[in-house]
């Protein structure tokens, strides 16, 4: 089925709208191009061949030391109880005023909204063209983004002692 969507997808969004499939392990991925991310979502929801009308989750994952980080969606067609996972890589920058880029999908499915905000809380990657994207679990002067491997710990967070 991966193959056929993926073919499907190739046909409908570009050509080099994926980049990768990966075929091991328990769910087969594919990996597509950033910048083809949200044609790429909103072919997935609206073909009737797949009706992924089910964003149920978005997530990151730091590669370090590698430098990458994967941007994960879990998609759910709940009328063919079908599941589909999409990985985004983009490149790790470390510095915390260059963060990574990815664009926002919250146009498409409004649950990655949220989703959305505490990956760029947590692991600082930045969703362009979201509607309210701010910190949504740490407060708003925190410095860094803890989920990433990289991260120091402050020793103090307004002079109170965080250890």
């Amino acid at each position: 089925m991966i193959q056929e969507i993926k073919e499907n997808i190739l046909q409908a969004v570009h050509p080099d709208a994926v980049v990768e499939v990966q075929e091991i392990g328990l769910q087969s991925v594919l990996y597509i191009a950033p910048n083809y991310l949200k044609s790429v979502c909103k072919f997935l929801r609206d073909d009737s061949r797949y009706y992924f009308d089910f964003l149920a989750n978005v997530t990151a994952v730091d590669y370090f030391p590698q430098e990458y980080f994967e941007v994960v969606y879990n998609l759910t067609s709940i009328p063919f109880q079908t599941q589909l996972c999409l990985k985004v890589r983009v490149s790790a920058e470390r510095n915390l005023n260059e963060l990574p880029e990815v664009p926002s999908v919250s146009e498409v499915w409004r649950t990655a909204d949220w989703h959305e905000r505490e990956a760029y809380d947590l692991m600082g990657i930045f969703f362009t063209d979201h509607p309210d994207l701010r910190r949504i679990l740490m407060p708003e002067d925190w410095v860094g983004y803890p989920l990433r491997k990289d991260y120091q710990d402050p020793e103090t967070y307004h002079n109170i002692p965080i250890k």
